[in-house]
């Protein structure tokens, strides 16, 4: 195949700016073909979620096999995935199909406060799909959550990154966005070669913050599966983020979506040709 497929593991949005329809965008955006496997239906736009519905089990077992079967994705990632029956399922199909470069994005709590992720189901995270992450993605909060960390006061980003890789996975990004500061920093530890580095890009003003995190994660699968080393494909990863920052349109009255791809193109109307009719 001539472009590189990734795929997403997360459930869908409704208002399209987080979730399935966010790592599509953002797929399409860095240059791959986006293949989905959706684990839950979600009824929410910009202000809040109003309805969960998680998918079956078998039904996210055939998404994945699918997909793994025929398409053969270089790069996948996990966002939303609700109950620890939905994140062991998807370990299990992981395994089996020994998927190698995979992002984890944690997403526990939605930009609206509304809770995604059960505490059972963090716990199933950490245990069963860390191990099998080549790079995490965690906010501040979620970063506290997955090393017990009760105290914000007390959490080094830096210290933290090189924690979050002891829990298997190569590369840890600890997103600095719920800081405050002018700057947004980013702190990334990669445990194969020991490196830490701090991604530092000014803050962008405004509510149209929905979905960073999953745009964020879904540019590093892309860049993954277009062959990027993993510091590579951060750097290019939140590079896209700031872009896709600047560029997002305002819509919705609470925490509108980014703006993924270039408002400057879209495919142009052809006119349709006149057409003779016969008789």
């Amino acid at each position: 195949m001539t472009q590189p497929v990734a795929c997403t593991v997360a459930g869908s949005d409704s208002g399209g700016g987080a979730g399935i329809q966010a790592d599509l965008l953002s797929f399409a955006a860095c240059g791959v073909h986006g293949c989905s496997v959706v684990v839950a239906l979600t009824a929410q736009n910009t202000v809040g979620v109003r309805a969960v519905q998680t998918a079956s089990l078998d039904m996210i077992a055939q998404q994945i096999d699918a997909v793994a079967e025929d398409l053969g994705p270089a790069a996948w990632k996990t966002g939303m995935l609700a109950t620890p029956e939905v994140v062991g399922v998807v370990a299990q199909r992981f395994e089996y199909h020994g998927v190698g470069q995979l992002v984890v994005d944690p997403v526990m709590v939605a930009k609206s406060g509304d809770r995604l992720l059960s505490e059972p189901a963090t716990v199933a995270l950490r245990k069963a799909l860390l191990p099998l992450a080549l790079v995490v993605t965690p906010n501040l909060p979620e970063t506290r959550v997955l090393l017990g960390v009760d105290d914000a006061a007390h959490l080094d980003p830096a210290v933290a990154a090189r924690q979050l890789c002891e829990q298997g996975p190569r590369v840890a990004v600890v997103k600095g966005g719920h800081a405050d500061g002018a700057e947004v920093v980013d702190v990334v530890h990669d445990s194969a070669t020991g490196t830490t580095l701090s991604l530092r890009n000014p803050r962008v003003p405004g509510s149209s913050t929905h979905g960073t995190g999953c745009t964020l994660s879904a540019a590093i699968t892309a860049f993954l599966a277009r062959g990027a080393d993993p510091l590579d494909a951060v750097a290019s990863a939140r590079a896209y983020l700031q872009t896709a920052l600047l560029r997002a349109p305002g819509l919705g009255h609470g925490h509108g979506p980014l703006g993924h791809v270039d408002p400057a193109w879209a495919a142009p109307v052809v006119p349709a040709a006149p057409r003779a009719v016969a008789g």
